[in-house]
């Protein structure tokens, strides 16, 4: 059945239950690993701003990391959705399969080069080489914790998009207690343990990372979770399928790829920047990711319920539920923004920051404060079209933009006119309201939905023509 184009029978209550059953689990696993980092970076706060500066360019080179495996997660995600919404459990099993071994290909390049080439890292995000030297250490560990994080991630796709949520959720949480408790023992040496500073730091996270990874497989097990144990059905693919997950992840791929280029060159840049502003820096990221990770979780949400709806072929559902994702999503980062900013004192000075270092901190904050609603709002329409089959449009505006418009301007305010930080800070976002403008264009359009299964396939011609009416009479 074919919910009508009409905003007056929207129904609100299930489509608020269904957001917030997948949104709230999401969000507080994702904030329970953004806490993991804080507490990380608070605990490593006493050992002086050097070792939270590195600390926080090592996390930029996860970061980095993410970039290159989260457009398999995205294009995954887009498929088993889909396939979930239609009933189709040979999609769901195959699509994880490709899923997995595309992100896990990305763990192990990135892990081989942290353990191995450490110097190298460090030497490309900072000048600075006493930050250089306690990277070193923390890389040549935590390289090892990165393909555990990462088949994490893989499992949370596939029971992210199939509605199973709680399991990811309950894993992060014994994660974040073992990563606390590890870092009380390795950091400054308790129960008999020699104290190993910034090396324990990296060690309690990979300890962490080998609990969250057997919790969430042990918990899958036990509750009975099918498809992550029909081992023969993950790899039962062909030529076809290939190409067809490969088409629709390669966008996805290069838009997070070519963006953490971009990512890095703005690290790089504002590596070369004083000390104190290395460290605030990082302090920012680590804040910035909470408020990211509680994003993400509505992020997830709208990513499933759209791909579900259009997989099923209710496609009018879908388009309906997209434009209230986009308002609903930016006014609840609006409010964390707000909740952040209001405990943002004890938070940095907790974080070791002071005098300057403190300062650079407060007006990062402000500026992201403002201009992080429209670039949510981008983020989640980005998701939405790929959830819906379109993973071209939002590539190529964030691609083009980044590198025409705001790369070039974080490169000369830094290299060129050599500008406060802060003003380098805010190019790094001097693109998003131009692009929220064209991407609010492109949801009104409709022409984002685009079905992968033969059910929402056969929907979409009286979709279209609906668009297409309403269109004229505008």
């Amino acid at each position: 059945m074919h919910t009508k184009n009409n905003s007056s029978k929207f129904s609100w209550n299930p489509f608020l239950k269904n957001l917030t059953a997948i949104a709230i689990p999401v969000a507080f696993q994702n904030l329970l690993t953004t806490t993991a980092s804080m507490v990380d970076t608070m605990m490593v706060a006493p050992l002086g701003e050097m070792s939270v500066g590195a600390l926080g360019l090592c996390s930029q080179f996860s970061s980095l990391m993410f970039s290159g495996y989260w457009g398999f997660f995205g294009g995954g995600g887009l498929f088993i959705s889909q396939y979930w919404g239609s009933g189709e459990d040979d999609g769901v099993e195959r699509s994880y399969g490709m899923t997995w071994i595309c992100m896990m290909t990305v763990a192990v390049i990135f892990g081989c080069l942290a353990v191995f080439a450490p110097e190298l890292v460090m030497k490309i995000y900072t000048d600075k080489t006493a930050i250089q030297e306690i990277g070193v250490q923390y890389l040549h560990i935590v390289g090892f914790a990165y393909i555990m994080q990462v088949f994490s991630m893989a499992m949370s796709c596939l029971l992210r998009s199939t509605e199973r949520v709680r399991i990811p959720m309950i894993a992060s949480i014994v994660s974040v207690i073992t990563n606390l408790c590890l870092n009380w023992v390795f950091i400054y040496g308790n129960f008999g343990i020699p104290a190993m500073g910034i090396r324990g730091a990296a060690l309690a996270t990979t300890c962490a990372a080998a609990v969250n990874m057997l919790t969430i497989y042990l918990l899958a097990w036990k509750s009975g979770y099918p498809y992550l144990f029909r081992i023969r059905g993950h790899f039962r693919w062909n030529r076809k399928h290939l190409k067809d997950f490969f088409v629709k992840c390669f966008p996805i791929l290069c838009n997070e790829i070519l963006v953490g280029i971009g990512n890095m060159v703005i690290n790089v840049t504002l590596g070369r920047q004083p000390e104190y502003v290395i460290a605030a820096v990082a302090v920012f990221r680590t804040l910035e990711g909470l408020i990211i990770g509680f994003f993400m979780g509505f992020s997830s949400a709208a990513s499933v319920l759209v791909g579900k709806c259009v997989g099923a072929g209710e496609l009018d559902t879908a388009y309906e539920q997209a434009k209230r994702l986009v308002y609903l999503c930016s006014g609840v980062i609006l409010m964390a923004n707000l909740i952040l900013f209001a405990v943002h004192k004890p938070i940095l000075t907790n974080m070791s920051l002071s005098g300057a270092s403190y300062d650079a901190g407060v007006r990062m904050l402000i500026i992201y404060g403002i201009v992080s609603v429209i670039r949510m709002g981008n983020w989640i329409q980005n998701d939405t079209y790929r959830a819906a089959g379109d993973a071209v449009y939002g590539t190529v505006l964030e691609i083009v933009f980044m590198y025409v418009l705001m790369l070039p301007c974080v490169l000369i305010s830094g290299f060129v006119l050599h500008l406060p930080y802060w003003a380098i800070f805010l190019c790094c976002y001097i693109d998003e309201p131009i692009r929220y403008v064209l991407m609010q264009i492109h949801l009104y359009s409709g022409k984002w939905i685009k079905p992968i299964t033969e059910h929402g396939k056969a929907a979409l011609p009286e979709f279209l023509e609906k668009r297409k009416k309403q269109k004229i009479r505008n």
